[in-house]
């Protein structure tokens, strides 16, 4: 049976899953993701190579770092995920600069004892005040780990062209708008957006709209207006895309949240 449960504290969102028949469309975040397999494999795509998380491993995901996922096999799997946004990060961290996890897996007793810590007081609903302290253990160990500040930075083009994605997201996506405003053909466009992003320009906007929802739904619990905010034909049409990517509907995950 397939169950996602997320929960928030302190700035940081935390989710239990338990993964049978479900599959994670490809798809992105814009925080960090940080989590561990308590049971089963975890398998995935990322940065078009197959990662296998086994039990204890530690998954680290960066800022819009394109993946999909599901069970390796028909015995399932569990596992949890915290997701944490890249100032918090930083300002726990105390680094200026963005950092990278140079690893997508690691298996590290103390890192994957405190993932596990801060999880469990996220999704029991322990006081703020010991979440974020164990947010600051967290850190402390992720510190230890391989971080980088070499990656591929978004080029003023790229920028450009999120930025107009962004800004249209009640809208239907038009891709000549965009091209003819970056003086690129929409095939040039495709393919360059793709090859830096690891998705297409459609699944990025899409990906955005949903995520606009989210953050809507978290901030006023009115998830008809997010649909229309977000420019999806209806609630259907909503959760279709919000399971693809969360593993529950919009009601449902506004529902553990309240």
């Amino acid at each position: 049976m397939d169950k996602f449960i997320y929960k928030k504290s302190a700035g940081i969102t935390a989710l239990s899953a338990s993964m049978t028949d479900f599959t994670y469309k490809k798809h992105s975040h814009k925080e960090y993701a940080i989590g561990v397999t308590l049971r089963g494999i975890q398998h995935y795509h990322l940065d078009g190579s197959l990662q296998l998380s086994y039990q204890n491993g530690v998954m680290l995901f960066n800022p819009e770092q394109a993946h999909d996922g599901r069970a390796h096999d028909e015995a399932g799997l569990d596992y949890i995920m915290l997701y944490i946004e890249p100032q918090l990060l930083l300002e726990v961290m105390e680094k200026k600069d963005i950092v990278r996890f140079a690893n997508p897996i690691v298996y590290d007793y103390r890192l994957e004892q405190r993932i596990v810590s801060l999880s469990h007081a996220i999704l029991n609903e322990k006081d703020e005040a010991l979440c974020s302290e164990l947010l600051v253990s967290l850190t402390d160990s992720l510190i230890q780990t391989n971080l980088s500040t070499n990656y591929k930075k978004d080029t003023a083009l790229l920028r450009k062209a999120k930025d107009m994605l962004h800004a249209n997201l009640e809208h239907v996506l038009k891709l000549d708008e965009i091209c003819n405003e970056l003086n690129l053909s929409k095939f040039q466009f495709i393919r360059l957006f793709k090859n830096h992003t690891g998705i297409s320009p459609y699944q990025y906007f899409l990906n955005c709209k949903i995520e606009r929802a989210r953050q809507l739904i978290e901030k006023n619990g009115d998830i008809y207006s997010a649909v229309a905010q977000c420019g999806f034909v209806d609630l259907t049409h909503l959760n279709k895309h919000f399971k693809s990517v969360y593993g529950t509907t919009a009601y449902e995950y506004i529902s553990h949240l309240h």
